[in-house]
């Protein structure tokens, strides 16, 4: 079967499940809000496996998250919104609207060019957006940044829109300072005993973390999830010397635990 004919099957065995009569009562009872967390989970399994470099493992979670817009389209077409055609029709339109210098006259040599191009249409695509919602005031830029997304990624995206106007600190040294500022105002909410104040200070922290991650260039998302791949190989190492001591990890103390933890750091700075 050629991938056309193989996708279009997709497309009915999905709309298969989805009959009240005949289908499957779990798929049946599934909704937009029910089915969200599962779109989600199916994006982070393939980057799990990318990071694994696990191709087989690639194939098959590529396939899962190819579910999830067929079963968002079929709920969709049952509701009389949209079809999986449209959902196809979307997106080509949107690729060649968005590569003129592939499928229109533009020319774009290199990819800085590229870049500015994408940025100036997909500003194009916000004004188009508000214009058909009737919002009277140009979008903001930062509208169409997902909520749904992770909070650190999020707030990346969030500072790189506001840096392409010039709402950004030039120098590193500038952003260093403000987190130190931040975690200052951090033990002044702590001092004072301000829940409020004290969760707030902390989320300032992390922005201003985020942001420095951002003018290092580094992905503020992959370091924190390769800080707690990191903490959690090491703390087995805790685990695994409590047990070769006799002794309970709760029952160790945190001096001994402490011991524990820093053979393993001094293993790691070793190799």
């Amino acid at each position: 079967m050629t991938p056309s004919n193989q996708f279009e099957r997709l497309v009915e065995i999905m709309a298969a499940l989805r009959q009240p009569e005949t289908g499957c009562p779990w798929d049946v009872e599934q909704t937009f809000e029910t089915i969200k967390g599962y779109t989600i989970e199916e994006a982070y399994e393939v980057a799990d496996a990318i990071e694994r470099q696990d191709m087989e493992d690639l194939c098959s979670e590529l396939g899962d998250l190819l579910l999830q817009p067929v079963y968002h389209a079929q709920m969709a077409t049952e509701a009389g919104e949209f079809t999986i055609e449209d959902v196809i029709l979307g997106i080509t339109t949107k690729l060649v609207r968005r590569h003129p210098h592939v499928f229109g006259e533009v020319e774009a040599k290199t990819a800085g060019a590229v870049n500015v191009r994408w940025e100036d249409i997909k500003s194009d695509e916000r004004a188009a957006r508000a214009e058909r919602r009737g919002e009277e005031q140009s979008p903001s830029i930062l509208a169409d940044v997902p909520r749904a997304l992770p909070a650190l990624m999020r707030a990346q995206k969030l500072q790189k829109r506001a840096a392409k106007v010039g709402f950004d600190w030039s120098k590193m040294a500038d952003v260093i300072g403000k987190c130190r500022e931040e975690l200052e105002e951090v033990e002044l909410a702590m001092a004072a005993k301000n829940e409020a104040e004290i969760a707030e200070e902390i989320g300032d922290l992390l922005f201003s973390v985020a942001n420095l991650a951002r003018k290092a260039g580094v992905d503020a998302e992959t370091v924190l999830e390769d800080a707690n791949q990191k903490f959690t190989r090491r703390f087995a190492h805790v685990e695994q010397r409590c047990r070769e001591d006799g002794i309970a990890a709760k029952d160790a103390g945190l001096a001994r635990l402490d011991g524990y933890w820093n053979e393993i750091r001094a293993l790691d700075k070793s190799s």
